[in-house]
């Protein structure tokens, strides 16, 4: 078994991944956490209704006999956007996991089952914390702005996890550690405009995170206390990030880029449905994985092309 294992390790390695292998006897540890935060009112409500409630802590059915977790971290840089409007051309980033998201969990899936199918075993997806069970699992730790954080890819990272019914021989499980280089250092809560990232506490307040409110449906707007200047992403955000010690090797890294002409940014703005779109401009959102933010878009790009006002003349 062993062998197997190391040999499957080996081989995530050389496609650049990382990975960890836990037993499925800590569901109950991972659902335990989750529970106690929002007993001890640590989560806010409506963002654990909004984010966290799909979880599932349970065996799935469809493989009863799983006996293990396999968590990977997949290298993922951040994706670039150009819109222009008002005379404005704009560069506006996606942060690491939003473009592509589900293609890449689906790879991952579909390469560890070909590996775990040469001894006979079977995996299926999950729907579990993967941060907290990445960090329980060792193979990444938070930084001070509770993201996940893996040595040489910094938190340019996606995280994928599947249940397998191959044994889990060697448990990885152990205590979420933060790094050793946040321990002085505070700059990402400084560059949080929001006071997500607090003082008092370790946990983010993430009701008050960009992220929380610009990927919520385009019909709700950003609260009155959130300043248009802090926005700084088309989706999610990357104040935190982009002062990190731990990403200045990586924090130049784009992958996919795609430019929006006026006509097109205008569309965005007036919020045309994504089937009344041209062609070639639906096609951008796709390799964007922008689709599903359609609606969002006439707010979240609204803010970097507000309507110049015009002086009055008396």
């Amino acid at each position: 078994m062993d062998s197997f294992v190391d040999s499957l390790l080996v081989r995530l390695r050389e496609r650049g991944f990382q990975a960890r292998i836990v037993s499925v006897s800590h569901l109950h540890q991972l659902r335990k956490e989750i529970e106690n935060l929002r007993s001890h009112a640590l989560l806010d409500s409506q963002f654990y209704q909004d984010r966290l409630a799909w979880f599932s802590f349970q065996i799935p059915e469809d493989l009863p006999e799983a006996q293990s977790l396999i968590v990977v971290a997949v290298p993922r840089p951040q994706t670039r956007a150009i819109f222009t409007g008002n005379g404005q051309r704009r560069p506006l980033i996606l942060p690491p996991t939003y473009t592509a998201y589900d293609d890449i969990t689906k790879q991952v899936g579909n390469f560890l089952a070909r590996i775990l199918d040469e001894k006979g075993y079977r995996s299926t997806g999950s729907a579990l914390p993967l941060k907290l069970l990445a960090a329980r699992s060792g193979l990444v730790q938070y930084g001070r702005n509770n993201i996940c954080y893996v040595s040489g890819l910094g938190s340019f990272l996606q995280l994928v996890a599947v249940y397998s019914d191959m044994p889990c021989e060697e448990d990885s499980w152990q205590e979420a550690a933060m790094m050793k280089s946040c321990e002085e250092c505070e700059l990402c809560r400084r560059a949080c405009p929001t006071g997500a990232i607090s003082s008092d506490r370790f946990l983010l307040r993430a009701e008050r995170c960009i992220v929380y409110h610009n990927e919520k449906k385009g019909d709700v707007p950003f609260p009155e206390w959130m300043a248009t200047s802090w926005h700084n992403c088309i989706v999610g955000c990357m104040h935190c990030q982009r002062v990190c010690p731990q990403n200045k090797e990586v924090i130049q890294w784009t992958g996919e880029e795609e430019e929006f002409s006026e006509e097109e940014t205008a569309l965005l703005l007036e919020g045309v449905p994504h089937d009344k779109l041209p062609a070639t401009t639906l096609r951008k959102l796709e390799r964007l994985s922008l689709v599903d933010y359609v609606d969002s878009l006439p707010r979240n790009l609204g803010i970097f092309f507000k309507k110049r006002e015009q002086p009055e003349f008396k």
